[in-house]
């Protein structure tokens, strides 16, 4: 498949940046990526990257979790009850920060979220470059689903609330595809990522095998220090972040499969990264930002 070589920083353009660490697709290919970190804004990014019109391809896998719904094996079934819960404390979350209904999902898959969502009142729309899971979301949950082509499209200033969970990192043009989610916001609304951290204690912990390092389908790898500064700069305020205490569990059951571990250290792995998460260091990590 075609790649580029990835010569400067998606997020600040410096080109400073040094090796930080080579990692398999554990996931699909086998392939080896290597992890650069900017000496400017700490962020880490993924090089060569797949042409834009290709990185498809790395997505097309039955057992790609965020589009799917099967229970087979463990490591999915985990991950279906898990969601049943996480989903009714991210509606939760939404409510408790703004007072307008409409609802924005980037990155939607299938429409869970949107569906949940829809139940509690919220009018909701999503955007979704999976054909496949945009047919699941009409189908099975009846939710609005469109091509994410449709981003520049759409109203600005129009929704209360825009969510991407666990997405940012798959965004192919960071930068301005960011300021263009957050003119759709309203003034006043909440921009909410959630993203994995590479300064939690399981990613120190699992290095090259961490599964939330994901290559190539995560052309990025955020921290506190480098998603904060780069979502600020197009005119919003950080206004809190909150640990996802469960992406430990699940995170370090992949990655101990990677290496061939043990669903027991997995646990273990998990629960000492909990304990370690504070001030920013959990191993998924949930940002809002209030747009002014």
């Amino acid at each position: 498949m075609e790649q580029n070589e990835q010569n400067s920083c998606p997020a600040c353009g410096s080109n400073q940046a040094i090796p930080y660490l080579e990692v398999k697709d554990h996931f699909l290919t086998g392939e080896v990526f290597q992890l650069l970190k900017c000496s400017n804004c700490e962020l880490i990014y993924t090089t060569p990257r797949p042409d834009k019109d290709e990185i498809g391809n790395y997505y097309k896998s039955e057992d790609y979790v965020s589009h799917s719904s099967t229970k087979k094996g463990i490591v999915n079934s985990v991950y279906n009850v898990v969601r049943n819960y996480t989903l009714n404390q991210k509606v939760k979350l939404v409510q408790s920060l703004v007072e307008g209904k409409e609802l924005l999902d980037v990155g939607a898959g299938t429409g869970h979220f949107l569906k949940r969502a829809q139940d509690n009142g919220f009018s909701v729309l999503g955007l979704e470059p999976d054909p496949d899971a945009r047919n699941v979301g009409k189908d099975q949950l009846q939710v609005e689903l469109k091509d994410l082509s449709e981003l520049y499209s759409l109203s600005k200033k129009n929704y209360d609330a825009l969510t991407m969970w666990h997405v940012l990192e798959h965004v192919y043009d960071l930068k301005s595809d960011t300021e263009q989610f957050v003119s759709l916001i309203k003034s006043g609304g909440v921009f909410i990522i959630a993203v994995p951290n590479y300064t939690s204690y399981d990613a120190e912990y699992y290095k090259e095998f961490w599964a939330a390092y994901d290559v190539p389908r995560h052309l990025y790898h955020f921290s506190p220090a480098s998603i904060i500064p780069f979502v600020e700069q197009f005119g919003l305020t950080l206004e809190k972040m909150l640990p996802m205490k469960f992406d430990a569990y699940y995170v370090s059951m992949l990655s101990e499969k990677y290496k061939g571990g043990s669903l027991l250290n997995a646990f273990k792995i998990g629960n000492k990264s909990n304990r370690r998460a504070k001030n920013g260091k959990c191993s998924s990590q949930i940002y809002v930002f209030r747009k002014k």
